[in-house]
């Protein structure tokens, strides 16, 4: 058993989310979204290399202190998965070890709304989960894909660094790959699963713009893919694609943009109002026939408007849902003020910076 796994085990008796080392200080373990010291040992340089080289092969090891950072899965002993980055900062060496659930969390434990267990019945296009990090975009795409792997007959490929939820085969076959492992990079993955038959391609994140090019390649020919992003709104998420390209591809994207995005949702976690759990708020685009024309003219500001007036079909705004949560007394107006895009709404009469 390596050293390090007592800390994990806290992490997991406590129900935490995240496990933090940090050169220079003590560790860390964040709870419903509040980092809390554990142990009362400050951490040199000897003991973060202790606690974090037998985690890895050497050469990995050897890549980190070239590099100065690392990313990679760690399983504990049956019991739990970790997303382990290492990395180093001003004062030495770092690393954060995020939980990964050994279940995966079905749509309806996780409180996604009804709409969503549509997107399994699509045969192409683009969708796109977005939040920062930290929001739930992995468990959610995990949810999604459960879901298909359990009613649908489908090939899905995940492209992930590291893969984080292991997906066993049900109705459906999945084949998991790792960017750094199985392959290069996720353009690379991309340009393979393009070519494997595949119904279905999850992307772990879109970071670059060829990424996005061969996610946008793969929805045209017939592929649903699924992608994350780190927006926090339909809108922006949209513009962040654009924007992406140079000048002279605007046009082409957006064109390719309209004709293949499926939906958006854009997710946020907030510490309830107990501080014993989070809850999430979530913003929910779905194609319908004006979609096409505002992505093509670049009117994103309409999608508001849209959003608002197409409830029936599943679209919710992100400040619409963190007002639900106010009136049901999950989380505060304080908390729902600093995630909420039009802020005016849960200004209220409290200060919101005192």
């Amino acid at each position: 058993m390596a050293e390090i796994d007592q800390l994990f085990n806290i992490l997991i008796n406590k129900k935490g989310s995240d496990l933090h080392l940090e050169e220079g200080q003590k560790p860390k373990i964040r709870i419903n979204g509040q980092l809390v010291e554990t142990g009362d040992e400050t951490l040199t340089r000897e003991r973060m290399t202790a606690l974090l080289s037998p985690l890895t092969p050497k050469e990995d090891w050897q890549k980190f202190e070239a590099q100065g950072d690392l990313d990679f899965a760690y399983a504990l002993d049956g019991q739990a998965r970790f997303r382990a980055n290492y990395f180093r900062h001003f004062f030495g060496l770092g690393a954060v070890f995020r939980l990964i659930p050994s279940q995966i969390r079905s749509i309806e434990d996780l409180d996604l709304p009804a709409h969503i267990k549509n997107f399994a019945k699509w045969r192409s296009g683009l969708v796109l989960v977005t939040g920062p990090t930290g929001s739930g975009k992995s468990t959610t795409l995990a949810a999604i894909i459960d879901y298909i792997n359990t009613y649908f007959s489908q090939k899905i490929i995940t492209i992930e660094e590291p893969v984080e939820f292991i997906h066993t085969n049900k109705k459906s076959l999945i084949s998991h790959r790792e960017v750094g492992k199985d392959t290069l990079s996720f353009a690379t993955g991309l340009r393979t699963a393009i070519k494997s038959d595949a119904n279905i391609i999850l992307v772990g994140e879109m970071r670059d713009r060829e990424t996005m090019e061969l996610a946008l390649t793969a929805s045209e020919m017939g592929i649903l893919v699924f992608a994350t992003l780190h927006t926090n709104s339909a809108a922006k998420t949209i513009d962040r694609i654009i924007d992406t390209f140079p000048q002279s591809h605007k046009n082409q994207i957006r064109t390719v943009l309209a004709n293949n995005l499926k939906a958006i949702i854009a997710q946020q976690l907030l510490p309830s109002a107990d501080k014993t759990r989070r809850w999430a708020a979530y913003e929910i685009l779905i194609r319908n026939q004006a979609l096409g024309n505002i992505i093509q003219t670049g009117e994103s500001m309409r999608l508001t408007s849209e959003i608002q007036t197409n409830q029936a079909m599943g679209m919710v705004l992100m400040d619409d849902s963190l007002m639900e949560l106010v009136k049901a007394q999950k989380v505060t107006k304080e908390e729902a003020f600093l995630k909420a895009i039009e802020k005016s709404r849960f200004a209220g009469d409290f200060n919101p910076t005192g």
